[in-house]
């Protein structure tokens, strides 16, 4: 793809430097990818664009509310099995964790001093660069290179730009690869194979299938925050794009549709009405939906089949007591290693299978 242009520099913390790129890829802005989605029927925007400096904050309130479990369940495991998880792969490792946000779980795996190189990516370039001179300080043994980016657009020119390293491991954290829709997921994790060498592994969490009510708590919180989060979006548009959504006059949805194993989260006109984004007027009838986030929930088996189809396989996978949450560990296919069974401390762990089809479980 065109990159328009490129940025680098080195920041400097307290005791340590990162090494700093800023792409801006030749794509559409976020004005056409804005007006592009509320054109379609029935309205969709990309969900990446809830996370600016704003949406991020929120997104971390998120994360320490008692009914989100995705975050505390997967630090959970990450915490008991990090260095078990890595001894698979090898030592000197250059981690790279798209999405990284705050850094906080790719720490967890630095803190086994496995690591050599760290990349954290991240399209909150302001959010990026305290988070990477926060972690840049506090392991000096790690080389920090930071990348602020859109990696759905720019991830194939990624390669270029890591660092020297006796193998790579992308952290993907988060259930993230739940946000796609399965062909866009699968697209994806075939965009992660190619920016590895043969033997180099993926870490990859994704949330289970579970009850309808844990779901619906996890997404619609009582004290609003989530609300707060999905809302942000309009208000970003306000900043970033001169419209005049009036957030008065919409309202967060959560619903689980369990057709498609996925929770949604839309933002619901509560009155006909008619918004100016840019140069346009869109209108929304009364209860309009427009889709701002998916959140698929997988089987064990079913991911892995996705995965295989993309060219993984499977080393392992770490699983919490009530089996809310996998944490699944793949090697580039053709790569050497043998599953393991581990286990301790409450936390499940199941052998890999041999998986023929691709595809994900409903």
């Amino acid at each position: 793809m065109d990159i328009s242009r490129t940025q680098t520099a080195q920041l400097v913390g307290h005791r340590s430097r990162v090494n700093f790129t800023r792409f801006e890829a030749g794509a559409r802005t976020m004005e056409e990818e804005v007006l592009a989605g509320l054109r379609s029927s029935p309205k969709r925007i990309p969900s990446k664009y809830l996370y600016d400096a704003e949406g991020s904050r929120l997104f971390d309130r998120i994360c320490d509310l008692p009914d989100y479990y995705p975050t505390r369940t997967e630090t959970a495991i990450l915490k008991e099995h990090a260095r078990t998880i890595l001894d698979l792969i090898g030592p000197d490792l250059c981690i790279i964790e798209p999405g990284a946000g705050a850094c906080g779980k790719g720490r967890l795996l630095l803190e086994t001093r496995r690591a050599s190189a760290f990349v954290p990516l991240d399209i909150s370039t302001d959010f990026l660069q305290g988070a990477a001179l926060d972690v840049a300080d506090n392991f000096p043994h790690v080389s920090v290179h930071a990348v602020a980016m859109d990696f759905l657009t720019g991830l194939d020119s990624l390669k270029p730009l890591l660092p020297p390293a006796a193998k790579r491991l992308i952290f993907y954290a988060g259930s993230s690869i739940g946000n796609f829709d399965p062909p866009d997921a699968a697209s994806l994790l075939g965009r992660f194979h190619a920016l590895l060498d043969e033997g180099d592994g993926l870490l990859i969490g994704y949330d289970l299938q579970k009850d309808r009510d844990a779901l619906t708590r996890a997404y619609d919180d009582s004290e609003g925050v989530t609300a707060s989060f999905n809302l942000n979006l309009l208000a970003r548009f306000n900043r970033e794009l001169g419209a005049d959504f009036d957030l008065s006059r919409f309202r967060h949805v959560a619903v689980y549709n369990e057709a498609k194993s996925r929770i949604e989260m839309h933002l619901e006109s509560i009155a006909a009405q008619r918004v100016r984004v840019g140069k346009e007027s869109v209108a929304f009838d009364a209860f309009e939906r427009m889709h701002t986030e998916s959140s698929y929930k997988y089987t064990v088996e079913g991911f892995d089949a996705m995965a295989a189809a993309s060219g993984f396989r499977r080393l392992e996978v770490w699983m919490d007591p009530a089996s809310y949450f996998a944490v699944g560990l793949y090697v580039k296919d053709g790569a050497g290693g043998s599953p393991s069974l581990l286990t301790g401390h409450g936390m499940k762990s199941v052998k890999a299978l041999t998986v023929a089809s691709g595809g994900r479980q409903a």
